[in-house]
């Protein structure tokens, strides 16, 4: 296939890295190669995944220039590899076994007056959404569907978010518009990037020097992140040499085969931040670390100590990168989220719906996927920025900041109740329009690999990040989640 250079396949690149605040010349080290079309939707799905992983191999390399000095390194992005690595979690395999994605409960359920989704993968979801529905505890499938269709979409959406679960009513974008929790999305800008508090020396990062090229080897990462996007992001800056440590609560175990999908490069430990030795050991690690990277609903760790601000003042220096669902602002910003919730509530399942009306999907969690690359981005280039001006950064990023942007700055034109004339009818349902298939000569094979690990035998997605001189993969593989002792190599 032919390479594109710069502009040629990078509408999703220049907005991304214009919210990054990365100098536009930059633009021109990107080069694309391979087909359009992999990831076949309504909406540009391609558009964002070329476009997140262009700007994460960008910032990449020019941490690696700062590093080494000389020009920036050239980027590649192989859209086969693209594709691939945004759906890794569906060619993950562990001694031949796929891995356990969505639990029975999790899915679409017909409400009285239209459709709503539900999040249960997690244990304490699903006996908050069977509680919250006044259900006994072994209630199914028959049991919740009976309970739902007699209730209207939004009641069954504010019931089982103040009993802590976890629902979305299925909304137009137009809808989603008009909601105060949609206005605020469509507010913000993509991301925020910037100082955070007083300044101060420039950060000395040492030389690098070999092959392959770790733009962040020594650099030390405090991963309190969950499910796909936090830890897509700090599993990219541990292929580019950052130790990455996990920490997760005792009391919620991670999916040890979620786990294994986005935990290459990384280790992964347990404290209870709510005693006294939690916060202690945590306190050592964060005086040694670089960045701080979470992935829980905005003032979920602010009774720890852990808002933004109070890190920065206890580490002078820090990098903090903060993720969400919906974003700081709104009626929800408190509110958890995940992927598939947050296309049901923006009006992405509406215009990816089926021709019966049910609702549908992206082609892969293309929000999760899209932000955690923009968050190592976001990570990159500050990174970068604090070798010219020092000081601590904080950067914040929402999925449904991301909804936004795939469905209002990457989609052509905007109607009246939807992003796309000619794809929306007036009333914000899908016309007939249908995706285009992806391409037959992609073959995903291209883009994995088989790996040793104490877990058994791993196939995996090859990671998409690629410039001049960049590791190809992670150094080691995903061991047992929450095994590791808490301390820095």
């Amino acid at each position: 296939m032919g390479q594109r250079q710069g502009g040629g396949g990078g509408r999703g690149t220049g907005s991304a890295w214009a919210a990054l605040g990365g100098d536009p010349r930059l633009i021109e080290r990107v080069a694309y190669r391979g087909p359009d079309g992999l990831l076949p939707a309504r909406l540009p799905v391609g558009t964002l995944a070329r476009g997140t992983v262009a700007v994460c191999a960008l910032a990449a390399a020019e941490l690696a220039a700062a590093r080494r000095g000389g020009p920036v390194p050239a980027v590649r992005v192989d859209e086969g590899a693209v594709a691939t690595a945004f759906v890794s979690e569906r060619h993950l395999r562990i001694d031949g076994r796929p891995m356990s994605t969505f639990a029975p409960l999790s899915r679409f359920w017909r409400a009285a007056d239209g459709w709503v989704r539900t999040h249960a993968n997690y244990p304490h979801h699903r006996a908050r959404l069977i509680r919250a529905l006044g259900l006994p505890d072994g209630a199914g499938v028959p049991e919740v569907a009976a309970e739902l269709a007699g209730r209207a979409a939004e009641e069954i959406e504010e019931t089982v978010y103040a009993a802590g679960g976890l629902a979305v009513a299925a909304r137009t974008p137009g809808e989603w518009a008009r909601h105060p929790q949609g206005a605020a999305a469509a507010a913000g800008p993509l991301l925020t990037l910037g100082p955070l508090g007083a300044g101060g020396p420039p950060r000395a990062l040492p030389p690098l020097a070999g092959h392959p090229v770790q733009p962040a080897a020594g650099l030390r990462v405090l991963d309190l992140t969950r499910v796909i996007a936090g830890p897509v992001a700090t599993r990219t800056l541990a292929l580019l040499g950052a130790d990455v440590l996990r920490i997760d609560a005792p009391q919620l175990p991670e999916s040890q085969d979620a786990h294994s999908d986005t935990g290459f490069g990384k280790r992964s430990t347990a404290l209870d931040l709510g005693s006294a030795a939690g916060r202690a050991t945590f306190e050592d690690l964060l005086a040694h670390a670089d960045v701080v990277v979470t992935g829980y609903r905005p003032g979920a760790l602010d009774r720890f100590g852990l808002a933004p601000e109070e890190l920065a003042a206890r580490r002078p220096g820090l990098v903090v990168a903060r993720l969400s669902a919906w974003g700081d602002d709104g009626p929800w910003g408190e509110r958890r989220g995940f992927d598939s919730l947050v296309q049901v509530a923006t009006g992405i399942a509406v215009v990816e719906a089926g021709a019966d009306g049910t609702p549908g999907a992206l082609p892969a969690q293309a929000l999760d996927h899209g932000t955690g690359y923009l968050l190592a981005a976001a990570v990159l280039r500050a990174l970068t920025e604090q070798t010219r001006t020092g000081g601590s950064f904080l950067a914040a990023l929402a999925l449904a900041r991301t909804a936004h942007w795939l469905m209002h700055d990457l989609a052509d034109g905007a109607g009246e109740d939807g992003p796309m004339g000619g794809i929306l009818d007036r009333a914000g349902r899908p016309s007939a329009d249908a995706a285009a298939p992806g391409d037959p000569g992609y073959d995903p094979a291209d883009h994995l690999r088989e790996t040793g690990s104490p877990l058994g035998r791993l196939r995996h997605a090859l990671p998409p990040v690629a410039f001049d001189g960049a590791p190809d993969t992670w150094a080691t593989p995903p061991g047992r989640v929450a095994t590791d002792a808490p301390v820095w190599r």
